[in-house]
């Protein structure tokens, strides 16, 4: 077996052990997913409970504490097998912030105890189990970063956003059932809870962005119009500057909370359903792209040959003939070769860095144009700055739209409107 040769098999057994240890931590995703869903469920239910001093949610908060610890056990398995895989490869901070979260999880019953107990504020329970969440996100984000697969890579980074969406749509949840047992929104809670609204859309945008069409049209089709309608109506409740106890007489503010906790759950278990079915799709990319590689360890093993000429070479041989024998062999020698990789390599972080550019400018582009339709809302509507916002905002996710779409869909109107009224004017 020539040198080459033997190059080339090492390099497609480095794929298989890169896309196997990609497989195990899509395995990972997939466990702390569900124990973050878990501790999603567990994190509402105890704001309830403190909030209503033990009279609300007590069987329930139990019950969920108890699969959110079936949960946690199956996913410390999955992490201590990764922890003891011994490979180069396993990237270092991805290990780091596996051994944070550890420490985090032996703190986990200490804060439940602490709610048992009542010696904790419903915001610091919140904040704390904030913290485990942000952590566990942190290694699907460096799963993600480590991944050297672009469709690998794509589907993580899809997933990550989802996850992060929903993990700030159960903060939502969470600072929703607080205001509404208790009855009043204070303005740091309103504030809070418009930031969460902007945050998570901002995630849910940049997942459909990355997502397969498959899981595009999974969404649409998972989230209930009459859910988000309901949601939404009990949003414009709590960033009213009137109190949640001033909402329709025949709700008291403990029903509300109730209320609120069952549609924003309803929700978030849709998204939850649409998180399964992505992950479900990267197990199986992986395994297909480790079946790839192996059927081509195969055949090189059966047929010794020179590599397939990569695109950009193909493309230069064509070229080879009229050039001179000094450009001719530069082209084909290993510093030639080395020289087009370069080249490819610096060409890549320009695009990158033009992709970058055009973003920033696209985003500047939708700011200016949410800009003019939240001037048109406020002058025709009478309303303040925060409330065409909050209008825009809801129109937008009411006709699955995003804002940038709305706001161009305003100003179009605005402008045929405009026409209209000076023809009629001569």
């Amino acid at each position: 077996m020539s040198s080459a040769q033997q190059l080339l098999l090492t390099a497609i057994r480095c794929d298989i052990d890169n896309l196997t240890h990609l497989a195990t931590a899509a395995d990972i995703v997939g466990d702390i997913s569900h124990f973050i869903h878990m501790l999603q469920r567990e994190r509402g239910a105890s704001t309830i409970y403190l909030v209503s001093h033990g009279q609300r949610f007590k069987t329930r908060r139990d019950t969920y504490r108890q699969h959110s610890q079936q949960a946690e056990t199956l996913m410390r398995q999955r992490l201590e097998a990764l922890s003891q895989e011994a490979r180069p490869q396993a990237a270092a901070r991805l290990l780091r912030r596996i051994a944070a979260v550890w420490y985090a999880l032996d703190e986990l019953g200490a804060l439940r105890q602490a709610i048992d107990t009542f010696a904790i504020t419903p915001d610091a329970a919140t904040q704390a189990f904030n913290q485990l969440t942000s952590g566990l996100l942190a290694i699907v984000f460096e799963a993600a970063d480590t991944s050297i697969d672009p469709d690998i890579t794509r589907t993580l980074v899809a997933i990550f956003h989802l996850m992060q969406g929903k993990e700030l749509a159960g903060q939502e949840r969470a600072c929703g059932a607080f205001g509404f047992t208790h009855g009043h929104f204070d303005e740091p809670h309103r504030a809070l809870l418009n930031q969460l609204m902007t945050d998570q859309q901002r995630c849910f945008d940049t997942f459909v962005e990355f997502a397969t069409p498959e899981a595009q049209l999974s969404w649409q089709k998972e989230l209930s119009p009459r859910t988000l309608a309901g949601i939404c109506h009990l949003r414009d409740i709590a960033c009213q500057r009137s109190t949640a106890a001033q909402s329709p007489p025949r709700e008291t503010p403990d029903t509300l909370g109730e209320t609120w906790y069952e549609l924003t759950t309803l929700r978030i278990d849709s998204i939850k359903t649409v998180e399964e079915a992505l992950i479900t799709q990267l197990s199986a990319l992986c395994h297909h792209k480790i079946n790839q590689a192996e059927d081509a360890l195969k055949k090189a093993q059966a047929e010794p040959c020179r590599p397939t000429p990569a695109p950009c070479e193909q493309l230069l041989a064509l070229n080879v003939a009229p050039l001179g024998d000094l450009t001719a062999s530069a082209l084909t020698s290993p510093l030639g070769r080395s020289l087009i990789e370069l080249t490819q390599a610096q060409a890549s972080r320009l695009q990158g860095l033009s992709d970058e550019l055009e973003n920033t400018r696209k985003a500047l582009r939708e700011r200016k144009l949410i800009e003019r339709a939240k001037g048109l809302i406020m002058a025709h509507q009478d309303m303040s700055e925060e409330e065409a916002y909050r209008f825009l905002r809801k129109t937008s996710m009411d006709q699955s739209k995003s804002m940038a779409d709305m706001a161009q869909a305003i100003l179009d109107l605005s402008s045929m409107l405009k026409r209209k009224e000076e023809t009629h004017s001569r």
